[in-house]
C-alpha cells in the first residue's frame, strides 16, 4: 500500500478589526452571505462540485458564501466567560471549482474556516489560515496558484470590512501578525 506524508507550514492571519464585534460579525456576515442550498439538495446523494455550486445561487459581493455559522461561545466556555466567539465556513465558488477539479485532496482545506471572537484586551480578532500557505501544502505549483487567488480574495474582503492592513499582509511573502 502507497501512501505519502506530507509535512508543511500554514500561516495563521490575526487581524484585529478595529471594530466592536457585534458591528463587525455582522458586517462580515453581510459580505459573506449564506450559501442558498436547499435542504436536501445534497443530503443522501452523490454531488458533484459542479452541482453544488449551481445550487448555492450566486455568491457574495466579494465572491464568497457562508457554508456553516456557530456562535462557539455558551457550548465551549465556562458559565463566567463572555467573550464572544463565532465560527465560520465560507467558500468561495469559482477558484474552490478550479482547485477540485485539477486535484480533488484540496477539498480537505475547502471551505476556509474563519473565527471572529474578542480576545483577552477585549479586541475584536479576525482569524483564518493564510489560503495559500494551506494550499502550498500539495508541493504542486497550480494548487498553490488557487491559494494565492484565494489570498488576493479574502484580502478584498478584508479591505471592504475596514480591516486595516489587509491587502498589504496577504502580499505572498511579505505575510505578517498584527498585534
Amino acid at each position: 500500500m502507497n501512501h505519502l506524508s506530507l509535512g508543511y507550514q500554514v500561516t495563521r492571519l490575526v487581524f484585529d478589526a478595529g471594530q466592536p464585534y457585534e458591528k463587525f460579525s455582522s458586517r462580515y456576515e453581510a459580505a459573506v452571505p449564506p450559501a442558498d442550498l436547499q435542504p436536501g439538495d445534497c443530503a443522501g446523494r452523490h454531488v458533484r462540485w459542479q452541482d453544488v455550486t449551481a445550487d448555492a445561487n450566486g455568491s457574495g459581493p466579494h465572491g464568497f458564501v457562508l457554508y456553516w455559522r456557530a456562535d462557539m461561545t455558551p457550548t465551549l466556555t465556562g458559565s463566567g466567560e463572555l467573550r464572544p466567539c463565532t465560527g465560520y465556513l465560507m467558500g468561495h465558488h469559482a477558484i474552490s471549482e478550479k482547485a477540485y477539479l485539477h486535484d480533488p485532496a484540496v477539498m480537505l482545506y475547502v471551505p476556509l474556516r474563519t473565527l471572529i471572537y474578542i480576545d483577552s484586551a477585549d479586541r475584536t480578532r479576525l482569524t483564518v489560515d493564510q489560503p495559500s500557505t494551506v494550499y502550498a501544502s500539495f508541493a504542486d505549483p497550480v494548487a498553490t496558484e488557487f491559494g494565492r487567488d484565494l489570498d488576493r480574495q479574502l484580502a478584498e474582503l478584508l479591505d471592504s470590512l475596514g480591516v486595516e492592513a489587509g491587502s498589504r499582509m496577504l502580499k505572498i511573502g511579505q505575510v505578517s501578525v498584527r498585534s
